[in-house]
This record gives structure tokens, sequence and C-alpha cells, in this order.
């Protein structure tokens, strides 16, 4: 009884602010009328050229952002949990400084770089005799997604190189392996979870990511934007609630996926 009190107030807020929101989202496409309602609005995502080039520009960005920050923070997480030297936790805190920036101020360090008025231009100016920016496009987004991303990998693979145990490395060293066998028998099997479960969290946020794209996407609209305009441009509420259902059904089935591949046992060095 007292536990079933205490649940109350939380499946309270959970059906006033995700369930009753969520049901409203699925049935919005069905109950509109007019040419963008009906059951057809559920397929726009796939059925509209535009729709689906968002869509698809979405999802390479979100591919791109996330193989690179895999790969350049796995490095940097094995460095920085295996090893110990003065500073180290200072190194560690400011990596992790561009959590503290919004997604439009990540946007405005891009823009100061590679905008208009940044040295970027300004230099191909002198060059080329012509201003060459990459800020508004899928460079400039590129950029700020894989900023804001680096450092929750970096922690995330820092702190699993912490739990790999030195006793598996020599083991396998005794036996003559290279490190190249090391880094495949060993590093790879135990990273893999870290590396799906990283890689799922930053594919789902550069996908919903909408801030840094406001500021950025001027020449590479992305599906968060073609949502926002949507509803608040065109006042299309049907057509924004399918695409929002689309984004909202591919996250969370990479992330389920990804959840139950890292919870799989995976094979230390025989």
């Amino acid at each position: 009884m007292i536990a079933a009190a205490c649940l109350a107030p939380a499946a309270a807020l959970f059906a006033a602010f995700w369930l009753l929101p969520m049901a409203r989202l699925a049935a919005l496409p069905a109950l509109a009328t007019g040419t963008a309602g009906g059951w057809s609005a559920y397929a726009a995502v796939l059925t509209e050229p535009r729709y689906l080039r968002s869509l698809l520009q979405t999802t390479g960005l979100s591919l791109a952002v996330t193989a690179a920050a895999l790969a350049l923070a796995a490095g940097v997480g094995l460095y920085l949990g295996r090893r110990r030297f003065a500073g180290r936790r200072l190194l560690l805190s400011v990596l992790s400084l561009p959590l503290s920036f919004p997604g439009v101020v990540v946007a405005f360090f891009v823009i100061l770089i590679g905008g208009r008025q940044g040295p970027v231009a300004s230099l191909t100016e002198s060059l080329f005799g012509e201003r060459i920016t990459f800020a508004y496009g899928f460079i400039g987004l590129f950029l700020a997604y894989l900023y804001f991303s680096m450092p929750r990998a970096i922690a995330a693979f820092t702190a699993a190189a912490e739990t790999l145990e030195p006793q598996l490395e020599e083991a396998a060293r005794s036996l003559g392996a290279s490190r190249r066998r090391v880094l495949v028998d060993v590093w790879l099997p135990a990273l893999a979870p870290t590396a799906m479960a990283t890689g799922a969290m930053i594919f789902a946020t550069a996908m919903g990511a909408f801030g840094t794209a406001f500021t950025l996407a001027s020449r590479f609209e992305v599906l968060p934007i073609t949502i926002y305009n949507e509803f608040t441009n065109y006042a299309n509420f049907a057509t924004a609630a399918s695409l929002s259902l689309a984004l909202g059904v591919m996250t969370w089935a990479v992330l389920f996926i990804a959840a139950r591949l890292a919870a799989r046992p995976v094979a230390g060095v025989a």
C-alpha cells in the first residue's frame, strides 16, 4: 500500500507529461482533416521527397558524427583511462567543458570560425578572391555536433578503460600476442558494449538536436527543423506529428538495438 502511494505521483506525472501527449501525437495525423490529414499522413516522411530528403540527410549526418566521435574518443579515452599523470583531472574537466554550452553557443563558435566574417572566409578571400564559408551546411553541422558529442564519448571510454584488467593484456602478451592481436582480442571485446551504448546515445542526440541546427542549417535541412517549420510556419500539425513519430521511432529503435547488443556477454582472451 505504501509502495503504491509512493508511486502515485510518478505515475501521474508520467501520464500527464508523456503518455497523454504521446497518445495525442500518435492520433493527430489520423484525426486531421484536409489533404494533409488521414492515414496517409503517417507515411509522409517516406512518400514526400522533401521530407524523405530531410530524413536521409539527418540520418547521414548523425551516422557521420557517431562514427567520427567514436573513432576519436576511443583513443583519447583509452589513453586517459590507462595513464596517470600530472594534470590528468584538469584535462578531463577541460574536455568536458563543451557540455556546459547550449547548442546555440556551440553553433556560434562554428560561425565565428567558418561564417561569413570568420578567419576562414578572410583567408580564402585573400588566397582565391572568394569568401568560402562552411558554417551553414553539412560541414558546420558536423563540426558542431561532433563538438558537443565528444565529451560524452571520451568520458564513457575513459571509464571503460579504467575497468580493463591489466592481467588480460599481460596474459595475451605472455602467449606471444602482438599489439594488433591484443587490440582485437582484448580491447575491442571489452570496449564493444561501451562503443555500442555510446554510439546509440550520440546518434539519438544528433538526430534530435535542434538549437544548433536552428542556428546553422540554412543550407542543409534536418528533420527537427522540418518539423519546426511544419507546425510554426505552415500550421501543418498532422505532418509535424507524423514526422515527429518517424523521428522518435527511428531513434528508439537504435537505442533498443544497442541496449540489446550491449547486454550480450563478450568473450575474453582464450
